[in-house]
């Protein structure tokens, strides 16, 4: 699997963390193109189901990017964000995924180089630890299935 093949999800809020990687775009800062960016209208809005079908249909890690702490425009969405990405990393412990295939990250909305240094680092975290094992068993289960089509 190539580097290329990775795939990580940033759930990013509107006001600071979109707005910062808007930034990096605009400043042509480089950050891996295995990051895709969802703009949500705050952390606080985070689904933790969400995050966990964003695995199951083949993210290798997921990004929370927010507010700085005490910063947020909805007071309090940073931090219940960080409480469920905490709480999702014990859900994946059991599951048998790796927990540090998520992480969140409080940025403002001129942290350009920061966003694309999480980015950086978030993406070099996710290959160090592999493809996702779901895709990898989804996949080996569709090439099961073909090969019983096929024979």
């Amino acid at each position: 699997m190539s580097e290329t093949d990775f795939k990580i999800v940033a759930y990013c809020c509107r006001y600071c963390s979109y707005a910062a990687a808007d930034l990096a775009g605009v400043l042509r800062l480089n950050y891996p193109a295995e990051t895709r960016i969802v703009q949500i209208p705050c952390t606080g809005r985070l689904d933790m189901l969400e995050v966990l079908h964003t695995f199951e249909h083949g993210a290798d890690g997921v990004m929370v990017a927010g507010c700085l702490e005490g910063d947020c425009h909805f007071q309090e969405g940073n931090l219940n964000a960080r409480r469920r990405v905490e709480h999702i990393k014990q859900i994946m412990l059991q599951i048998g995924l790796e927990p540090e295939r998520i992480e969140m990250f409080n940025l403002s909305s001129a942290m350009a180089r920061q966003f694309a240094d999480a980015a950086t680092s978030m993406t070099q975290q996710v290959i160090d630890l592999g493809p996702n094992p779901l895709r990898v068993a989804d996949r080996d289960h569709v090439d099961q299935q073909t090969d019983k089509t096929v024979g």
